[in-house]
C-alpha cells in the first residue's frame, strides 16, 4: 500500500509540474501573440508605406523626365525657328520650375521610402523574436504533453529549457532587446 501511495505522489508531482508548465507558457504565449500580431500590422503599414513612397518616387522620376525631354523640344524648334523662340519663353519657364521642383522632391521621397523600410527591418526583428518565442513554447507544451503520458522528467525538463528559450526571445520582443540569431533565422526563412 505505501509503494502505491509513492508512485500516486510521483505521479501527482508531475503531472502538476506538467500542468503548471502548460498553464504558464499558454498564457505566456497568447500575450506574446497579441503583441507580435500588432507588430506584424505595423510591418504591413510600413511595407505598404514604403511601396507607395517608391512608387511615387518612380512616377515624379518619370515626370521629370517627360518635363526635360519636352525642354529639350522646345529648344530644338526655337532654336530651328527663331521666330517661334518668343512663344515658347512661357512654357520653357513652367517646364524649368517643374524639373527644380522635381528635383528637390524627388530625393526627399526616396529618403522617406528608405526611413519606411528600415522601420519595417527593425520591427521584422521584433517579429523574428516572437516567431521563435511561439515557435519554442509549442514544441515546450508538447514536450510537457510527453512528459505527463510517460511520467518521466526528462520530457518535462527539456520542455523547461524550450520554454525558456521561447520566453527570453518572448521578453526580447517586448522589450525591444536586439537578441537575434541570425543563422537561426537564414536557416528557418
Amino acid at each position: 500500500m505505501e509503494v502505491e501511495l509513492s508512485v500516486e505522489g510521483r505521479q501527482r508531482r508531475i503531472n502538476t509540474a506538467v500542468a503548471m508548465t502548460v498553464v504558464l507558457l499558454s498564457v505566456f504565449m497568447g500575450i506574446a501573440k497579441i503583441k507580435d500580431d500588432n507588430l506584424v500590422q505595423a510591418m504591413q503599414l510600413a511595407k505598404s508605406d514604403a511601396i507607395d513612397l517608391w512608387s511615387e518616387y518612380q512616377s515624379r522620376s518619370i515626370k521629370q523626365a517627360l518635363a526635360e525631354s519636352t525642354l529639350q523640344q522646345l529648344d530644338i524648334a526655337a532654336a530651328a525657328n527663331p521666330a517661334l523662340a518668343p512663344r515658347f519663353t512661357r512654357q520653357h519657364g513652367e517646364l524649368q520650375q517643374k524639373i527644380a521642383a522635381y528635383q528637390q522632391a524627388i530625393p526627399a521621397t526616396a529618403a522617406k521610402a528608405r526611413l519606411r523600410e528600415a522601420e519595417y527591418n527593425r520591427l521584422n526583428v521584433h517579429d523574428d523574436q516572437f516567431d521563435l518565442c511561439d515557435a519554442a513554447i509549442a514544441i515546450a507544451i508538447a514536450c510537457a504533453a510527453v512528459a505527463a503520458l510517460v511520467e518521466m522528467w526528462l520530457p518535462l525538463l527539456v520542455a523547461w529549457g524550450f520554454g525558456l528559450f521561447g520566453a527570453v526571445f518572448g521578453l526580447a520582443g517586448f522589450c525591444g532587446w536586439l537578441l537575434h540569431p541570425d543563422w537561426l533565422m537564414g536557416l528557418l526563412s
